[in-house]
């Protein structure tokens, strides 16, 4: 275990959200900032980690601003942003998890006599918990129905697929699987801070004109909880930085190279030390003679 317990940060914009992720929590506590935001700090059961969940409100730049002051806050391992988003693929239905490979913000570009030429901007999901989330979309393939896509994040709730702004994301963004409104803040406040990142969507409706129909039904809760289950399975399997309790996890530990030196030399290999370190030789150099 390390020494101090590592902190996971995950992020949310609605309540219902928030909801879904505490509920797999306990000894919860309540932290504040010193400029007034909150978030909610307990324990993931069973692993290392202490979890800090926070409800931001919509919106990409408000996301962007309060990432970077949790993050510098909190300086956890892991940040994630769990929620809801529309689908945007005739395959990805209701009650999916999509987990983003990658985030683009959609609403970059240039008008020009010619027509509008998308200039678009992209953040990775961190490599380290894509490969994790892809293990546990494979083991929780009976319970959820996941996708590892691309995520489109506009400054819009898209309701109308048949729309000007939805025929611009299929044509220039076709990749993309689901969209939202926070990812790409979460993401690039992420990379400025050289943080690992992950946003993680449960699907709640199909951004079409039955979107109100579907939050109604109760889908908002269905896919929220989903998306907490899947990201709360990426933090059981996932090791901290500096845990190697996991005997599968990280390199290999069964090969060791020797390592063969030339002359006198000092192995510091596994030691410990507090002071000066003095080497000595242990009989006549063979050119002590030499001058």
């Amino acid at each position: 275990m390390p020494k101090t317990q590592p902190t996971a940060v995950i992020l949310t914009a609605l309540a219902v959200e928030y909801d879904a992720v505490r509920d797999h929590l306990a000894d919860t506590e309540e932290l504040v900032h010193d400029d007034g935001t909150r978030v909610e700090q307990g324990r993931l059961g069973n692993t290392p980690w202490r979890v800090a969940i926070a409800e931001l409100g919509v919106g990409a730049v408000n996301c962007a601003a309060l990432t970077t002051q949790i993050v510098g806050w909190l300086r956890p391992q892991v940040l994630l942003f769990v929620g809801v988003a529309g689908g945007l693929k005739d395959d990805i239905a209701i009650g999916d998890v999509v987990v983003g490979t990658k985030v683009y913000a959609v609403h970059g570009g240039k008008h020009t006599p010619q027509g509008f030429h998308a200039r678009p901007e992209v953040w990775n999901g961190a490599h380290r918990l894509v490969q994790t989330a892809r293990t546990v979309l494979r083991e929780m393939k009976d319970d959820v129905r996941g996708h590892c896509k691309p995520i489109a994040c506009g400054d819009v709730v898209l309701a109308d697929d048949k729309s000007a702004f939805a025929e611009f994301i299929r044509r220039n963004y076709n990749d993309a699987c689901a969209i939202e409104m926070e990812g790409s803040g979460a993401a690039h406040a992420a990379h400025l801070n050289g943080q690992e990142a992950l946003v993680i969507r449960g699907i709640s409706d199909r951004a079409n004109p039955d979107k109100h129909q579907a939050d109604a039904s109760g889908s908002q809760r269905w896919a929220a909880n989903q998306a907490a289950a899947v990201a709360v399975a990426i933090l059981r399997k996932q090791q901290p930085h500096g845990d190697s309790s996991d005997p599968n996890e990280g390199p290999s530990r069964g090969h060791t190279t020797e390592v063969t030196y030339g002359g006198d030399h000092i192995d510091f290999r596994g030691s410990t030390f507090h002071g000066n370190v003095a080497g000595k030789a242990a009989g006549p150099r063979p050119d002590s003679g030499r001058r």
